[in-house]
């Protein structure tokens, strides 16, 4: 996880980089949270070769917005591992287990406005815009901080789910 969150390219649509020591502390929130929650972002493996790719998963949104407190769906996969459909899949996994196991109500999703890739997984696992917003942990960064909130509800997963 720290080479992908040292990368440049996976991390464009980030203020930065992440050093091995971030990472950590990212690694060990997303083990507290699991324990309390029962969801976090997931370490995801290649389900071929068993090879460790990045992550996706749900984590509870807390920072000063009008939609927080909140779960969102996120995902950072190794570069080599793009195009390839594993983020969809494996989003897709993860708000049948948001609304089926979890019960969530509803999930979001927040990406720069610019970060066309992930806007466009977004969609395809049902998402529907919501608004644009200025993320307030990106204040200051022309690049960043107007960003787009995606969300689905629970009944609309379970509608296209048993069809």
């Amino acid at each position: 996880m720290a080479a992908i969150n040292a990368d440049p390219e996976v991390m464009r649509f980030f203020p930065a980089t992440q050093t091995e020591e971030q990472t950590q502390s990212f690694i060990d929130r997303a083990r507290k949270q699991y324990e309390a929650k029962s969801f976090t972002y997931f370490a995801a493996d290649r389900l071929d070769t068993g090879t460790f790719i990045g992550f996706i998963g749900l984590s509870e949104q807390t920072y000063d917005a009008d939609f927080t407190p909140c779960i969102d769906i996120g995902w950072r996969l190794a570069k080599e591992h793009w195009h390839h459909g594993f983020a969809t899949e494996g989003a897709k996994r993860c708000l049948e287990y948001a609304f089926q196991d979890l019960k969530l109500s509803q999930v979001v999703a927040t990406a720069p406005a610019i970060n066309l890739p992930s806007i466009h997984v977004i969609t395809k696992i049902g998402m529907s815009l919501v608004k644009h917003f200025k993320h307030p942990m990106l204040k200051g960064d022309e690049q960043l901080e107007d960003c787009v909130l995606y969300a689905v509800n629970s009944r609309d997963v379970v509608h296209n789910v048993s069809r």
